[in-house]
């Protein structure tokens, strides 16, 4: 089985002029990537992380890739945000979590076995303050094959 799984992050009308990226590694050592200055849409993020796992064994798929962040039971995907996607001169320095939780066995299968769908989530890109959302998105909607 192949174990690529595509995924699709829609930030929905962040605040404008700020910069935002995919954080691809972790701790210390990382890069982002994809970053885009918002404006007055959405921003869009793909990538390709990695399934782990047995269907027959695994009550839930596991994931692991460049892109995968978290402990086993709640991985996530980072989007840095401000100076941390490296906009020095940006007043934000946040980065947004956004769950894989909810991925369904199901869903992994319906998307390897077509290579035109991916798992897309949509997220609120403005947080309560108008400034970047951040932390862990709240409330998350869900995980969609697309």
């Amino acid at each position: 089985m192949n174990n690529e799984l595509q995924l699709r992050i829609v930030l929905q009308d962040p605040p404008a002029g700020v910069d935002f990226g995919l954080q691809k590694g972790s701790g210390n050592n990382f890069e982002t990537v994809q970053k885009q200055r918002s404006g007055t849409g959405d921003l869009t993020f793909t990538m390709i992380i990695q399934i782990k796992g047995d269907k027959q064994k695994d009550p839930t798929p596991g994931f692991v890739g460049k892109f995968v962040q978290g402990p086993v039971s709640e991985k996530f995907i980072y989007l840095d945000i401000g100076t941390i996607a490296g906009q020095l001169d940006s007043e934000w320095s946040r980065r947004l979590k956004v769950p894989l939780r909810d991925i369904s066995w199901d869903m992994v299968e319906q998307v390897l076995s077509d290579t035109s769908l991916c798992l897309e989530t949509q997220v609120p890109g403005k947080a309560k303050d108008g400034g970047p959302n951040c932390a862990t998105v709240k409330p998350f909607g869900e995980w969609k094959v697309k």
